[in-house]
């Protein structure tokens, strides 16, 4: 299956700025980054899967940050991520845990397979018109009663495009999703959305309001 244009901009960008990413974000969870809100639902979504002992799938995982929380909380966790320079960062900064390529649109897990995923600010990248497929797709892999988190740049659906970042010549677009619009489609995929959180933005690289919403397979 051919690469939507978005998400061939999307790797290459990425590809292209993995070191600078990595410098930056980290290849950890930390406050530095992650406000108590933000790291308060993580802590709620591993108690919510942590009584199944079944796979969970961090989902555009990048440096594998949430990879590694996750598995420090003792759950079974794979870091699913279609950048390969990305990826190799991940593997090399955590090596003990399991990483794959792969994307939202196209996890390379079973039917079913998993008791929860957690979409870390990776749907981001992904045009408004294309959750849909995305969304399905993580229905597809994730078995009924299990847990879903997601995380995004919250606003009314407007994209933000970018030709350089750090001084690298990439081309990549962020979409700051509508949480109301963002739950309707989960929902019309099969998932109830069981909590919504919207807090300001308060760290000094972020721009506009996060979004995590919280639903159930």
């Amino acid at each position: 299956m051919a690469e939507p244009d978005h998400l061939r901009d999307t790797i290459a960008a990425y590809d292209a700025t993995a070191d600078l990413y990595a410098e930056f974000i980290g290849t950890e969870i930390t406050a530095a980054i992650e406000g108590p809100v933000d790291r308060a639902l993580l802590d709620a979504f591993v108690e919510l899967v942590a009584p199944s002992g079944r796979l969970i799938a961090d989902v555009g995982c990048g440096t594998g940050r949430v990879t590694a929380f996750l598995a420090a909380r003792g759950l079974a966790v794979v870091g699913v991520e279609p950048s390969p320079g990305m990826l190799s960062i991940a593997a090399t900064a955590h090596p003990g845990l399991r990483f794959e390529p792969g994307a939202i649109g196209d996890i390379p897990v079973a039917d079913e397979s998993l008791a929860g995923a957690v979409c870390w600010y990776s749907i981001i990248h992904t045009p408004p018109g294309h959750l849909p497929t995305a969304f399905d797709e993580l229905a597809r892999v994730i078995e009924l009663g299990g847990q879903l988190l997601i995380a995004f740049q919250a606003g009314g659906g407007e994209s933000v495009h970018r030709e350089s970042l750090q001084g690298r010549s990439v081309s990549l677009t962020n979409y700051r999703h509508d949480p109301v619009a963002v739950s309707e489609q989960l929902t019309a995929a099969g998932f109830h959305v069981h909590s919504t959180t919207v807090r300001d933005a308060d760290a000094a690289h972020e721009s506009t309001p996060q979004a995590f919403l919280m639903a159930r397979r």
